[in-house]
């Protein structure tokens, strides 16, 4: 069987299959992504760059319907959300659209001596992205868009879970009117993306994924001295210290902990709770994960992975306080663990699917210790009545994100990006346009001696 497949985690048929690249594919892929930077990456053309990113956002909302059937069958996420994902992938290209050229602007710099000073925002190159299942669509625009705006191309290998939707990318944006090699998709084992991170062409890789993935990715990165950004995941935080509307609350946390199916990054994951508030906000959590309905998640097997997870949790001393914590083929229902103890291994992994773990403590302090006590280090959530507790909190949790009294707040012009084990790099925002670039340094003499 090939290893780019459709399977249908709904119903575990495999749909259709993708031949994966030779070596002489891979190659040429690379050559077109490199002749098409010559022209493309010329800071003269930077608004025909503007141009055709809108006709992208265009393209994406007039195939949305075509889009979204796409990832349901690739990945198992609900219609609903599979066209939310894509109305925010369009987003994002239009974004860049409208901000990129201001972004790219000179920065002037006042010299010391006599003359003047530019910091120029220009491309370094082709890049190479490998891209996750959980948010197809999305994943990739935040990466691509800014990165095509400034003036690089682009070489996909996506997820072996999602030939179609790379395909489907990849004919919009030569339907958009780009150069053939601006952006390209490959199907490509580990080994032959390792080749591609090599090439001395490609000036940099940009990876969603897990921390194994980053470790492999970043060692070749490295060993090549190529720049590059990583996003791997977390165990977010999601904490409760005072509320004026409980029932608000635990809608937020639903949202947060069950949106893809409990499938992302910076999902709330891990619900701490001053003592006064626990008893109330897990029953009122619990009743609402009962009116959950889920869509499979991503694969059969990610669902076993999960289920072996809970069940070492419980091995390990932790309380099933809802759900059964096992898996129908690809479903899995919402499963809530308690008291899982300190020194359970499980306790500092990510629970990638609809799992909550809560814990009870007793002060703000206990409530940051908890909170930083582990690896990743990725988004995290504060809830209170007191803005001051707020702002103090998120300076002293240990994330690359803070979100005060909100979910689900990821936009166009908010940086996303993690610390720790969590990754290195930031994409979106005017920061998504600032990690594989050549600022350049323009000085010029006008004393007039020469």
């Amino acid at each position: 069987m090939s290893m780019y497949a459709v399977t249908n985690p709904a119903t575990g048929e495999v749909e259709e299959t993708y031949e994966t690249f030779t070596d002489e594919q891979i190659a040429a892929t690379v050559d077109k992504a490199q002749k098409a930077y010559a022209t493309w990456g010329k800071t003269s053309i930077a608004e025909e760059r503007a141009e055709l990113l809108r006709k992208v956002a265009d393209l994406y909302l007039e195939r949305e319907d075509e889009l979204a059937e796409i990832i349901n069958h690739e990945m198992g996420k609900k219609l609903d959300e599979c066209r939310v994902e894509v109305e925010f992938s369009s987003a994002i290209y239009r974004y860049y659209a409208d901000n990129g050229p201001t972004f790219m602007a000179d920065t002037p710099i006042k010299r010391e001596a006599e003359g003047s000073a530019v910091i120029r925002h220009k491309s370094v190159g082709p890049l190479l992205g490998i891209m996750p299942w959980n948010y197809p669509y999305y994943q990739v625009a935040r990466f691509a868009g800014p990165n095509l705006m400034l003036g690089n191309t682009i070489i996909l290998k996506h997820a072996p879970l999602c030939p179609k939707s790379a395909e489907a990318m990849e004919r919009i944006f030569l339907d958009a009117g780009f150069p053939e090699g601006a952006y390209s998709k490959v199907y490509a084992t580990n080994e032959q993306a390792a080749d591609i991170i090599a090439d001395p062409r490609v000036r940099g890789v940009s990876l969603t994924g897990s921390e194994r993935a980053g470790t492999a990715v970043a060692s070749e990165a490295g060993k090549a001295l190529k720049k590059v950004v990583c996003e791997l995941g977390g165990s977010d935080p999601f904490i409760l210290f005072s509320t004026n509307n409980m029932d608000a609350v635990v809608e937020a946390a639903v949202a947060g902990r069950y949106e893809n199916c409990g499938q992302v990054c910076n999902g709330s994951k891990r619900f701490i709770v001053i003592d006064s508030l626990y008893d109330e906000f897990l029953d009122k959590f619990k009743k609402a994960s009962a009116t959950v309905e889920l869509a499979p998640l991503c694969s059969k097997a990610a669902a076993e992975r999960l289920a072996g997870q809970v069940s070492r949790a419980v091995e390990a001393g932790a309380t099933l306080e809802y759900g059964d914590g096992k898996n129908d083929g690809a479903f899995f229902k919402p499963t809530i663990l308690t008291n899982i103890p300190e020194d359970s291994p499980v306790r500092y992994e990510e629970f990638f699917g609809p799992v909550a773990q809560f814990y009870r403590v007793s002060s703000e302090e206990e409530a940051v210790a908890l909170a930083n006590d582990t690896s990743f280090g990725l988004g995290s959530y504060v809830f209170t009545t007191d803005e001051e507790q707020g702002e103090r909190i998120a300076d002293e949790l240990e994330t690359g994100m803070t979100y005060i009294n909100e979910v689900g707040a990821d936009s166009c012009e908010l940086p996303f990006g993690g610390v720790k084990n969590s990754g290195f790099g930031r994409e979106l925002g005017s920061l998504g346009m600032g990690e594989f670039v050549n600022l350049k340094l323009v000085c010029t003499n006008a004393v007039g001696r020469f």
